[in-house]
């Protein structure tokens, strides 16, 4: 699977205590930019022995190339992994919440998709996700949501922006995508104890509900794997 190349920075995690987070994360997707990179000098010079008449060292180049392009490949799975896990342990967002910060757009649209067959599956009617304002990309252009917004409309599923712009809710059950206006204030280390339409009344603490979100990381994280073995 080929992604765009892009440095995430600093903030790609929604806790504070990071640094050693973020450097490992920098390192997969420094390595993955480097393995692009190789690719492309082997394919470049894989063409130019081709015109000039060396066919066995422009098929050889190829296939080095397209070994550095499985490297890179992997790196970037590490590194979505890494990201998912961090940002969506147990504590760190809200049991109906998933995080795709740090996720490059193919990877976000893969795990998104898991994560709502799995809410679906088990009963839960809404979900928030945090896409990210694109304070870190190019022209601070959101590169997630819009992706989020598309899959929304291919699945027949309603959403809306939250007050905080880096935020989406998401109706599960295709009605209208009406949400409490205080759900937005919810601090992401904070769980929400907020009520939503048609959600039955749960006790202020949920730790089977955030059980059941800890039990989907896995399952999302190896739909992750498989999506990540094929080259777009």
């Amino acid at each position: 699977m080929s992604h765009e190349m892009a440095y995430m920075g600093p903030r790609a995690f929604n806790h504070d205590q990071s640094s050693d987070a973020e450097a490992e994360y920098d390192r997969l997707r420094g390595l993955a930019r480097q393995e692009a990179a190789k690719r492309g000098s082997c394919f470049q010079r894989s063409q130019e022995a081709y015109s000039s008449g060396d066919g066995a060292g422009a098929k050889h180049l190829s296939e080095e190339g397209k070994a550095h392009g499985h490297k890179m490949d992997e790196y970037n799975k590490q590194a979505s992994e890494f990201i998912f896990r961090e940002n969506n342990a147990s504590g760190r967002v809200e049991a109906d919440t998933i995080d795709l910060h740090g996720q490059f757009v193919e990877e976000a649209e893969d795990i998104l998709e898991e994560r709502i067959k799995y809410a679906k599956s088990h009963g839960q009617n809404h979900l928030h996700v945090i896409v990210g304002k694109g304070n870190h990309s190019a022209h601070h252009v959101q590169k997630i949501k819009p992706r989020v917004e598309q899959i929304c409309q291919e699945l027949g599923l309603q959403y809306s922006t939250e007050e905080n712009a880096g935020r989406m809710y998401i109706n599960l059950t295709g009605g209208a995508a009406v949400m409490p206006p205080s759900s937005s204030h919810q601090h992401p280390h904070q769980p929400s104890h907020q009520q939503y339409p048609g959600q039955p009344h749960q006790p202020q603490h949920q730790p089977q509900q955030q059980n059941e979100t800890d039990q989907a990381l896995p399952k999302i994280l190896r739909k992750l794997e498989k999506a990540c073995c094929v080259v777009m």
